[in-house]
């Protein structure tokens, strides 16, 4: 073999040497890992009894304070249930949450009346507080949680029993209740592309 072929074949070696090893301790790019949590994210309904951390939850509630809100105005509230009694007390006062028995702890996303943007956007508090339930769910998916969506808002009979059970203020108007643990099994995401609900202009 020529010494130039051989000097070649070595830079080659390294060069692909180089590409793995950045490949492996950088590994995907932001938007590789933002799309693949959004993509991969989905409802679990069933929990192993591995408690989740204190530092994890902040870390929870951190994600959904950092959700977009009209004029800025953060109306919400998050009220963080842990007390086995209390989950299981919702369990049996709501047939859409049974599931919050099993879970380590739940996250109710509430709107602040006190705080929510004047006039017209007022109401926008709904979608303020869905924008936090979001990135809770997504930030419990790239921590490798378990977590689903339980609604609340605008159902009477499911709210009255959630005022009552956890003594929340009248100022509050809870939206969504988040279930929240380690997930037990392999649960796979559901591709929901459709084609045909996009119209383009």
């Amino acid at each position: 073999m020529r010494k130039t072929e051989l000097t070649t074949g070595v830079l080659a070696v390294l060069a692909l040497s180089f590409a793995v090893k950045a490949f492996i301790f950088n590994g995907p790019s932001a938007e590789e890992a933002a799309l693949e949590n959004i993509m991969t994210r989905t409802s679990i309904r069933s929990y192993t009894n591995e408690p989740v951390s204190d530092k994890q939850v902040e870390k929870l509630l951190r994600a959904g304070m950092a959700a977009p809100s009209a004029a800025n105005a953060q109306p919400w509230k998050f009220i963080v249930i842990r007390d086995k009694v209390m989950l299981q007390e919702l369990a049996d006062s709501l047939s859409n949450a049974r599931i919050v028995a099993g879970a380590d702890l739940a996250i109710i996303v509430a709107g602040d009346q006190r705080k929510m943007a004047e006039g017209d956007l007022r109401d926008y508090w709904v979608d303020d507080a869905a924008a936090a339930t979001e990135n809770i769910l997504l930030a419990a998916n790239a921590m490798g949680l378990g977590a689903v969506w339980t609604g609340i808002y605008p159902r009477k009979w499911i709210e009255d029993p959630i005022r009552k059970i956890t003594d929340m203020p009248s100022y509050l108007i809870p939206l969504s209740m988040v279930p929240i643990g380690h997930p037990a099994g392999v649960h796979k995401p559901i591709d929901k592309w459709k084609s045909e609900n996009v119209i383009y202009k």
